[in-house]
């Protein structure tokens, strides 16, 4: 029992699995959300609610503005702060109330073809998710300095993520061709049908996070009297002197709008290349299934290999797939078995999955060089600046395939077929530019210095440090 104290007190504590499960949750809860809106508010927004694509486009840039001009206020706001209901995972109730309520409101088409009323929605969904993901980043951190547990951490909560993500990609379709009175999801008819759909996602979101909230303790945190000294700014300061800050947000600007241009334009593929709608829920759910086989396996794999090489792999794995998946659907013969269309998108999603999955166990890294250099903890902070780079990301994912469409000539009143122009824009969408963007990731990843035995060092030496102070 002592030694199991005097481990905790180090802030190497060994989590429970019922605990990170319970902080997987959260993330499942997020994706239930992110994830609908990266892969499908575009196409409600064009075809049920309306907007021109290149309008749309726009509106999805200027929010990401937004964004960054917020974010770094939230992280501030949340570092500076110590609320009874915890410093971090209070947030995740406080904030996800709101966060429910504008998901809803997004997919409802009582308004349909408002931007101002897009716009309101919109906005108020993306600040509302910032308040609650800046701090679950950083719970994250908070939790244990362990490398080892930090990647246990990291899997079990990719794994619940990608759930998030296999129900939305699976189960969003399903349920909106279900309950829509032309069985399609991308007509005008399909507006009560996005709105009930969304209610219900939402709303077991919420549930998910506060079970969250009630598994998850912070330990591992920025003493008491240093926290008033935390202020927005010092947001662009951690960005100038952490270098291994700045590689990881470069990654996650270009992995995430990898990941929002290919998930965005999934749907268009499927309707208007493949021809094939019915399969859109299995093409969008293949995009999680290869977690659930390779993100338990990720701690033997960086044993094995270490973590930078297995981004290389799954990486190469990911830029294979996607161009095996751009053969196929240029030769007529190949696009017409399904079954090859399925297996590119499988092989292409599971290096995907692994390479940007992982990538979240290295922000606590990050965070510790900082408080290593620095002496102070910055945790929301450091959250909140991955969150501008992420969620620029996502922009790119919205603004692209919108402009790529328009560029294409894109007639969104059209649900059954478009012209070999505009399938060929889609088709980049789905593969060039995802793999461009890749190949750009495995360069950023490359400059990234901190091995495990690099951070092990500097955790150590921090605990020693707090450990000396009086």
């Amino acid at each position: 029992m002592n030694s199991i104290i005097e481990n905790e007190s180090k802030g190497f504590y060994k989590l429970s699995w019922i605990q990170r499960i319970g902080f997987g949750s959260g993330d499942l809860a997020q994706n239930l959300i992110y994830q609908t809106v990266a892969q499908y508010l575009l196409i409600f927004y064009t075809n049920v609610y309306g907007l021109p694509a290149a309008t749309a486009a726009v509106m999805f840039l200027v929010v990401r503005i937004v964004d960054v001009l917020w974010d770094p206020f939230v992280g501030a706001f949340v570092d500076k702060r110590n609320p009874k209901l915890g410093k971090y995972r209070s947030y995740l109730v406080l904030g996800g109330i709101p966060l429910t309520a504008f998901a809803i409101l997004c997919f409802w088409n009582g308004f349909s073809g408002s931007l101002l009323y897009a716009y309101i929605a919109y906005v108020g969904l993306s600040m509302c998710y910032t308040l609650v993901n800046v701090p679950y980043g950083a719970l994250n951190a908070s939790l244990t300095r362990d490398t080892d547990e930090i990647t246990k951490l990291t899997s079990t909560r990719m794994f619940l993520a990608n759930l998030g993500g296999l129900a939305v990609a699976y189960g969003i379709p399903t349920m909106v061709q279900y309950l829509s009175p032309d069985n399609k999801m991308n007509s005008p008819l399909a507006g009560n049908a996005w709105f009930i759909t969304m209610t219900v996602y939402a709303l077991s979101g919420l549930a998910l996070l506060i079970f969250c909230y009630t598994q998850t303790k912070e330990r591992v945190v920025m003493e008491v009297e240093k926290t008033s000294q935390v202020k927005a700014s010092d947001l662009w300061i951690e960005f100038t002197r952490n270098r291994p800050l700045r590689i990881l947000a470069f990654f996650f600007i270009t992995a995430f709008a990898m990941m929002a241009i290919g998930n965005s334009a999934g749907v268009y593929y499927m309707t208007y290349n493949v021809n094939a709608p019915e399969y859109t829920n299995l093409f969008q759910g293949l995009g999680s299934v290869p977690a659930f086989i390779f993100m338990p396996l990720v701690p033997a794999i960086k044993r094995a290999i270490g973590k930078k090489q297995m981004f290389y792999v799954f990486l190469s794995v990911a830029i294979f797939g996607m161009a095996l998946l751009y053969v196929i659907s240029i030769i007529p013969v190949l696009k017409s078995q399904i079954w090859l269309i399925m297996t590119a998108q499988f092989v292409k999603s599971a290096g995907i999955i692994v390479a940007t999955g992982y990538m979240w166990a290295l922000v606590p890294e990050v965070i510790s060089y900082g408080e290593y250099t620095t002496g102070r903890r910055i945790s929301g902070i450091v959250n909140a600046l991955t969150g501008i780079f992420y969620k620029a990301g996502m922009a790119l994912g919205g603004f692209v395939p919108g402009m790529v469409l328009a560029f294409v000539q894109f007639n969104e009143k059209n649900t059954t077929t478009q012209s070999l122009f505009a399938q060929q824009g889609i088709l980049w969408l789905v593969c060039v530019i995802p793999a461009v963007l890749l190949v750009l990731a495995m360069f950023i990843i490359s400059k990234y210095e901190l091995e495990d035995k690099v951070i092990d060092r500097i955790n150590r030496e921090i605990e020693l440090r707090i450990k000396r102070e009086p």
